[in-house]
């Protein structure tokens, strides 16, 4: 559980960082000011998932959140997206990159321990040991 909750408070932190950049200004770009308010709502929710439902499909949304966040930010950095330029400064900037990459990891790592196809396979080996053999 301690592995959700550090990546439900990255995504958190993310999403966070966003609405306050959204306030500061990025509210008025077309494409990327409802993007940024859209990630500060998705990271509230997935926050809210990783804590409440023990299931694989949180740790994937953090996953996502944190590669998409973070790329959307890169591609911003080096060639521009809808317009915006950003660059690798200021606390907002450097915050959102770390904790996108704790997200990064931590869904990463939660998916590999709660790997559905994992515990289906390791359950069906165990049915099997002690199933009837046919010689």
């Amino acid at each position: 559980m301690t592995m959700r909750m550090l990546a439900a408070a990255a995504v958190l932190v993310s999403a966070a960082v966003h609405l306050y950049l959204w306030f500061d200004g990025m509210r008025s770009y077309d494409v990327v000011g409802p993007a940024f308010m859209f990630n500060a709502v998705a990271g509230v929710v997935i926050a809210v998932l990783l804590v409440t439902w023990r299931h694989w499909v949180p740790p994937f949304l953090a996953l996502g959140f944190g590669l998409s966040t973070l790329g959307a930010f890169v591609i911003s950095t080096t060639v521009g997206l809808f317009g915006v330029d950003s660059t690798w400064s200021g606390w907002a900037a450097w915050t959102a990159a770390a904790v996108e990459v704790v997200a990064i990891v931590t869904g990463g790592l939660l998916l590999i321990e709660d790997n559905p196809l994992r515990s289906r396979r390791q359950h069906q080996d165990h049915a099997t040991v002690g199933g009837p053999h046919l010689d």
